[in-house]
């Protein structure tokens, strides 16, 4: 068992690869555990395209010994909340109980971790739930906007397909599909578990070794990845569909979290859109004061823009989207857009503009990492993508972020060959015809 930096962090290793986390916090009666899966649609085929979701969903249906039925009800007897989510690099399954219930959700982790049920018939019935899942999500044009950007910016990489899976696939795999999946994924070597909150690491550590350590120790899995060649051009992707409001999309490509330019592009991302939340289960600060809101919003050729960077394991993408007002074209926001990049690229950023910045995104990092809840949630996150040593010092990291760094990274990502840009249209457009 070692201890890790100032904040008194428990890491231990147990005999089968498991990781555990620990951080006691005597904030509040209350206890934040989370189990990641170091698997998401990443580490998918092609023929199996959802599957990682799929297999998420499949997790609350039960065990022998925690019966679907039962598992809401012991939670909420207990007083906790629980959930789950899957992402392109991950899976977690977390739970939020007061501090002298947390055994039930460790008991039920720990089972479900090889002993979960994929009955053939529920099995079917969630195939149903998902492809309607997936069949909201087409009805909406962002989903469908970002879908086809996304597809085209990765064309080797596992990065090319949405988290929820592609129609086919959802229509085709089968049960033996899933559980073959769970069986692969779903180890003690593969996993890290993170507890934050009102407990003693050693009485804790020691009933986690109880609960985990008889799972069977088997190899941690092969990620059978393929880089995403340096693409050679813009690439561009127009959506057509009932809806009546046009979007704007541009995808940027940029490199992973671990990357030494991932700092100063959360900077340039504050400057050009306002701040993004990093956390997964983080909210959003207002941006009407950031470039793009000035120009587009305050504008009048905008409803609504807004950014997004991720932090991933590979290179992923820096997206600015747009909401188009009625009376204006997508053609013009496209252009206003490319504009404001434009002079981000000619013009030098002020010293007091990257403090601000700087500011921003420091006040949202912080926000999305007080609580029980969130410092439960970095202490696992951090390490899907890096280690926890990246959340502990990103604050430091971006503090030192100078407008000459901003700059840097603007030149080298924000490159009309290095993005797609998208946009969805309404079917009929004879009322879109502003500029």
């Amino acid at each position: 068992m070692t201890r890790a930096g100032a904040s008194d962090i428990v890491k231990h290793r147990l005999r089968n690869g498991l990781e555990v986390r620990l951080k006691p916090v005597h904030t509040a009666p209350l206890v934040s555990s989370w189990l990641w899966y170091r698997v998401g649609s990443r580490n998918e085929r092609t023929g199996q395209t959802g599957v990682s979701h799929w297999v998420e969903h499949m997790q609350f249906k039960g065990t022998p010994t925690f019966p679907s039925g039962l598992l809401d009800k012991a939670i909420s007897r207990d007083g906790g909340v629980w959930n789950a989510g899957t992402w392109i690099d991950w899976t977690t399954y977390y739970e939020i109980m007061p501090a002298d219930r947390i055994d039930l959700a460790l008991r039920l982790e720990a089972d479900r971790m090889a002993n979960s049920n994929f009955d053939p018939a529920e099995v079917e019935s969630e195939r149903t739930v998902i492809i309607s899942e997936r069949q909201g999500h087409e009805n909406n044009p962002s989903f469908r906007l970002a879908e086809e950007v996304q597809a085209a910016a990765f064309r080797v990489h596992s990065y090319h397909h949405e988290v929820i899976g592609d129609m086919a696939d959802l229509e085709a795999m089968s049960r033996d599909d899933l559980y073959g999946y769970y069986q692969t994924h779903y180890t003690p070597s593969n996993a890290v578990l993170a507890l934050a909150g009102d407990f003693r690491p050693g009485p804790m550590l020691n009933r986690v070794r109880e609960l985990f350590g008889s799972l069977p120790k088997s190899p941690k899995p092969a990620a059978s990845v393929r880089s995403e060649p340096e693409q050679p051009g813009e690439r561009r992707v127009a959506v057509e569909g009932p809806d009546p409001t046009p979007i704007v999309e541009v995808a940027y490509r940029v490199p992973s979290a671990k990357d030494p330019d991932f700092v100063p592009l959360t900077v340039m991302d504050s400057v050009l859109a306002g701040a993004s939340s990093l956390s997964p289960f983080g909210g959003g600060l207002p941006n009407k004061t950031s470039r793009l809101y000035r120009a587009l919003v305050n504008g009048g050729l905008a409803a609504a823009v807004s950014g997004g960077l991720a932090a991933t394991i590979d290179p992923y993408l820096y997206s600015l989207r747009a909401t188009v007002r009625p009376d204006r074209s997508p053609d013009a926001v496209l252009d206003k857009l490319d504009e404001e990049v434009d002079r981000l690229l000619q013009e030098a950023v002020a010293p007091a503009e990257v403090e601000k910045a700087i500011k921003q995104a420091k006040a949202i990092f912080a926000y999305d990492s007080e609580s029980i809840t969130h410092q439960g949630m970095w202490l696992g996150y951090a390490e899907m993508f890096a280690n926890y040593a990246w959340f502990e010092t990103f604050l430091d990291r971006i503090s030192r972020v100078s407008p000459e760094d901003v700059l840097k990274v603007a030149h080298k990502y924000l490159r009309p060959s290095n993005r797609v840009a998208g946009i969805y249209r309404p079917s009929t457009e004879g009322s879109h015809v502003g500029s």
